[in-house]
């Protein structure tokens, strides 16, 4: 078999491709996916008894619709990382057009559930939240906007992204869905950066999302409710905020034990948004140190490995990919302690949830199939030898 050094990689010409994706991709994350996917089960099984006999379905009904979508959510993972970056591309402008297309039919077609924000296509045996899958083919998108603009005649990327990004943002603030609105405006802002944005820019619009929040607690009860229950320090005690935070506090270090918590019997989104309470409740500080740990084990390795990439598309989409992954359990986390506004967010792989699972599992299939190990060299070997020229 033929071996063809470039840079500090060795391809190894008509290798099968699965003993290739084995070689190149990131398995650590892989391991990191698995056991956040796992601790969901297991959390699940805790969780979701108590809202499956309020509905009077079966107990172990929304674990096993967990287990379904994340079996789902794995599969889309595993295949898109064996993916050509080039493919990722293009099949996420076409999966764009169609989130967009649906974000704009939603207040037509859409359902809230109740809920009074319309996030929602209700299709019998399921439901489908167009949000969701917008936000990791978003960030491809406009990596690739952003890739192209500083191209020799290339075309206006980073207007036609921020084009793109406003009027995405406006259609998530017409549902009211605000959380998405921050993540879509953050995954532009950290794609805008890498990209060598001026300082000065950066911190206009930093400007103009405090004004647009401004303008939003003016006009949103929605948006005014959640942010005067943050500011008020007199919390309702039988608010979920409260609950939750008395579940962390009581479950200590090591926790009450598995099934032996209680948090679950007054929380109806315990299975969702809520669901990191019912680990510290249950197992204590320490499965919620893991938790964070993979999570931050998943972001700093993509973040390592694209330092190595000299490709600009691939080191901006892989960028706002890890980014998007982190700050989404960042703000579900920081919202069961407090420290950030309620919202809806789900934390990715842990939760229930049948499109965010599956809009994970694409987030991070893309962030895999970019960080593994191509024959191009790294950047370094691109400048050393420049340099010797």
């Amino acid at each position: 078999m033929t071996e063809i050094a470039h840079g500090t990689v060795i391809v190894q010409s008509g290798e099968a491709v699965l003993p290739r994706w084995w070689r190149t991709v990131d398995r650590v994350t892989i391991g990191c996916v698995l056991a956040l996917f796992s601790i969901g089960i297991l959390l699940g099984f805790a969780s979701s008894p108590p809202l499956a006999l309020e509905n009077g379905q079966p107990p172990f009904l929304y674990v096993t619709r967990q287990a379904i979508f994340g079996a789902m959510a794995l599969f889309v993972m595993f295949a898109v990382s064996m993916m050509r970056p080039v493919l990722v591309r293009r099949l996420s402008t076409i999966g764009f057009a169609a989130a967009l297309a649906a974000l704009i039919l939603l207040p037509v077609l859409g359902t809230d559930h109740g809920t009074g924000a319309v996030r929602w296509f209700s299709l019998g045996v399921a439901d489908v939240q167009p949000s969701e899958m917008m936000k990791p083919v978003f960030v491809v998108v406009i990596a690739w906007l952003m890739a192209a603009s500083t191209e020799v005649a290339g075309p206006p990327g980073k207007t036609i992204s921020l084009m793109l990004t406003v009027l995405i943002v406006g259609l998530l603030a017409i549902q009211p869905d605000f959380g998405q609105s921050a993540l879509i405006l953050f995954a532009w802002c950290v794609i805008y950066f890498v990209a060598g944005a001026p300082m000065l820019i950066v911190i206009g619009v930093g400007a103009a999302i405090l004004g647009a929040g401004a303008v939003a607690y003016s006009n949103s009860e929605h948006f005014a409710r959640r942010i005067d229950g943050f500011l008020n320090p007199d919390l309702d005690p039988t608010s979920q905020l409260a609950r939750a935070g008395e579940a962390i506090r009581n479950g200590g270090v090591f926790g009450a034990g598995p099934g032996e918590g209680s948090v679950i019997w007054h929380l109806s989104d315990a299975h969702t948004d809520f669901i990191i309470s019912v680990a510290a409740e249950e197992y204590g500080l320490v499965l919620v140190l893991v938790i964070i740990g993979l999570f931050a084990t998943i972001a700093l390795r993509a973040f390592f490995r694209l330092m190595r990439e000299r490709d600009p598309f691939i080191r901006l989409a892989g960028a706002g990919l890890a980014s998007l992954l982190a700050l989404q359990a960042f703000i579900n986390l920081g919202v069961a302690v407090r420290l950030l506004p309620a919202k809806g967010m789900t934390l990715p792989f842990v939760s229930y949830g049948g499109s965010s699972l599956i809009a994970t599992g694409l987030t991070v299939g893309m962030l895999l199939c970019l960080t593994r190990v191509r024959p191009q060299g790294e950047i370094r070997d691109y400048l050393v030898g420049r340099g010797r020229g």
